[in-house]
């Protein structure tokens, strides 16, 4: 497990904490539509951290040719039609360039700075000239607003119970997931950032803001500076 990461319920845990069981139940969201819509039709994608492939499928079925990239073999298992790579994002050297890096599900905002300057490195090696990145943020208020919870459509509950200040920028985060045949959580570390520190840190790396491709700005078009 990565340090300060965990997670229980039945089946797979991946090393930070996520539940392959529990992703491959999530139904498909908003995102494969904001992407599709936010890049050239038919691009090569580079998905970093796809999981059991929530969007990587989506994206085959809108024409796009996808590169899968995930730590945990477990979720890779369930990804279809794609190019797999297990790696760390962080140590990826693929040696090639793609139209689009996708870089979703806050990674961006993992607890550890170098970790996070790994993955947007990651981010600019492997985007072509010409090429943008689309990253995923957290909400303004996803620490904040807590405790939360919501019904999903599905059937289950999504809740976040607790975001706690660990130090030096840091905040413990703990989720649960309750269907009623299982209950998973998930505990994990992020570091919350305003608008002001994401773009610094994309500046830091390379890159910059092309377009906030949503209304709440959680999903980001990055080009390089």
């Amino acid at each position: 497990m990565r340090a300060g990461h965990e997670g229980t319920g039945p089946g797979a845990i991946t090393p930070d904490g996520c539940a392959v069981e529990f992703y491959a139940r999530l139904p498909v969201g908003p995102e494969p539509d904001i992407i599709a819509g936010a890049v050239p039709a038919g691009a090569s994608i580079l998905e970093l951290g796809s999981g059991v492939g929530r969007m990587t499928h989506p994206l085959l079925e809108r024409g796009f040719t996808v590169t899968a990239v995930d730590e945990s073999a477990e979720m890779l298992e369930r990804v279809h039609g794609a190019r797999t790579i297990h790696s760390t994002i962080e140590d990826l050297d693929l040696g090639e360039t793609f139209d689009v890096v996708l870089l979703a599900s806050f990674l961006v905002h993992t607890g550890d700075v170098r970790v996070r300057e790994g993955l947007l490195r990651t981010c600019v090696r492997h985007v072509a000239p010409g090429g943008c990145v689309l990253i995923q943020r957290e909400g303004e208020d996803y620490h904040t607003n807590v405790p939360r919870e919501r019904m999903d459509p599905g059937g289950f509950t999504v809740r976040i119970a607790s975001s706690e200040p660990l130090g030096d920028g840091v905040n413990v985060v703990r989720a649960e997931y309750d269907f009623p045949d299982a209950t998973w959580t998930q505990t994990f570390r992020a570091r919350p950032m305003t608008k002001e520190q994401f773009e610094e840190a994309l500046a830091e790396a390379g890159l910059e803001v092309d377009r906030y491709l949503t209304d709440d700005r959680i999903w980001v078009r990055a080009v390089r500076r």
